[in-house]
């Protein structure tokens, strides 16, 4: 057994997933203690960072901290959903459930019991279909709806109920079948409905037009509105510390047959790159594609598809029904974290050495990214007093400081009153895009750089 089993550490809980005895792996130090936690100015000497045991189960794999959840974990607090990288996933994916959701349905009354998600729409339409956002935040994603554009529709917003307030319209939308057959396909209209914990994030969810409830999934508590014929989740399921009781709840929501897409962070990301900085007290589960379909698979769901999508994340989409766990079995060994380890050391160094050199020439340098990756990255480097700020396009974050590294938070403008010479992109998914927006409204003299494994690297699309 490699040296992970030479740690003198007796573990406190057992696994989230399926109650295996918990094996570990890293003891990770100088962690901020959460990622929404951010200290304002007055609160700042009460914040320090911690420490984490990342372990792994003994019985089927799943990577995750030894601790409790964050005290806000049943809350979607969500900063991203608004940018254009995650409005183009997001449309992607709402086009390939709808196909689902259609096949399926369509299965179904025909007594056929294979199920694929397909490419095209192709057949005539079903009963109106409705879908439920569990972890809905704001509403940041059921926007997203009504700007999803369909071969031979300009949009789909005329046809989708967002408010029990609004009149559904009952007339299907054409759509032009892109296939080998010339005739136009149909869509039913649609419903979509959201829960959310945070009664704050209900309100402002309410108030922009949404069919968004107070609440939170638990088994033998039925959802409004419900059943549905699909639900969406994204980058929520990883912040459970009961992800099983979590997706029963929502099976028994589901009508038969009834489809979900669910959203991750992936473990294997990290694995790849050696993202340490990933690590954050918030995602207490650590999903690879096997751990994730083992769970939906021990919990009442067939696995249809698992993708990665958006670099760092798993999608994975399922159907309600008998799963088979066995398809997903752990093979055993554990995750030899050394080569985390040793990019711990080498990108602490280096950037440490680059902010030296950097200062010497009279230069200085930013981060762009008030999320986890900023944040740990900040606080396990121990960058505090040495980054200039942190820009985040996040009003909610704006004039505050970055948990245990205290580096202040600021808008974009404030590049203009206290201009630096370097910033570093910490936000994987989005670099590209917000690689662009610097050197559209900084101008070319900025230096970009992005983090390459363990080291900085100059930006190069």
């Amino acid at each position: 057994m490699n040296e992970q089993a030479k740690i003198n550490y007796i573990p406190k809980h057992r696994c989230l997933i399926c109650d295996g005895a918990l094996h570990p792996l890293w003891e990770l130090q100088n962690l901020p203690a959460s990622a929404q936690d951010i200290p304002t100015r007055e609160e700042l000497s009460e914040d320090h960072p911690i420490s984490l045991m990342l372990c792994q189960c003994e019985v089927c794999g799943l990577v995750q901290f030894d601790e409790e959840p964050v005290h806000y974990y049943r809350d979607v607090i969500r900063a991203g959903g608004g940018t254009t990288t995650m409005t183009h996933l997001r449309h992607e994916e709402y086009t390939r459930l709808l196909q689902g959701v259609r096949r399926n349905k369509e299965s179904i009354n025909s007594g056929k019991e294979n199920v694929s998600i397909p490419n095209r729409f192709t057949t005539e339409p079903p009963t109106p279909f409705k879908i439920v956002e569990v972890g809905c935040g704001r509403g940041e994603f059921l926007e997203m709806w009504k700007t999803l554009q369909l071969p031979g529709v300009e949009n789909y917003k005329g046809s989708i109920n967002f408010s029990k307030e609004n009149v559904m319209v009952s007339d299907p939308v054409r759509v032009e079948d892109t296939g080998s057959t010339d005739h136009a396909a149909e869509l039913p209209p649609l419903h979509l409905v959201g829960l959310e914990h945070s009664n704050a994030l209900v309100e402002q969810a309410r108030a922009a037009g949404f069919d968004v409830y107070e609440d939170f999934p638990e088994p033998g508590k039925p959802f409004p509105e419900g059943p549905f014929d699909a639900f969406v989740q994204f980058n929520f399921l990883e912040h459970q510390p009961d992800p099983r009781s979590m997706l029963r709840a929502i099976r028994e929501n589901l009508r038969d047959g009834g489809l979900g897409l669910v959203t991750v962070p992936s473990f294997e990301y990290i694995l790849h790159y050696d993202g340490y900085y990933e690590f954050l007290r918030d995602h207490i589960a650590n999903y690879t594609e096997q751990t994730l379909g083992y769970l939906f698979s021990a919990n009442g769901f067939e696995v249809l598809s698992l993708r990665i999508v958006n670099r760092d994340t798993i999608e994975i989409i399922v159907r309600k029904g008998k799963g088979d766990p066995s398809a997903f079995k752990f093979d055993g060994q554990f995750v030899d974290m050394t080569p985390l380890k040793e990019n711990y050391a080498k990108l602490s160094q280096a950037v440490n050495a680059h902010i030296t050199a950097l200062s010497a020439e009279g230069g200085s340098l930013a981060l762009w990214g008030a999320g986890h990756q900023g944040f740990t990255l900040a606080s396990t480097t121990e960058l505090g007093g040495k980054v200039r700020y942190i820009i985040d396009s996040a009003d909610f974050k704006q004039g505050k400081f970055a948990p245990a590294s205290h580096i202040p938070i600021v808008p974009p403008a404030h590049f203009h009153e206290d201009p630096v010479t370097e910033i570093l992109i910490v936000a994987p998914g989005y670099t590209d895009e917000i690689a662009g927006i610097i050197r559209k409204d900084f101008g070319p003299d900025v230096k970009i750089l992005v983090l390459r494994t363990e080291k900085l690297e100059e930006y190069s699309k």
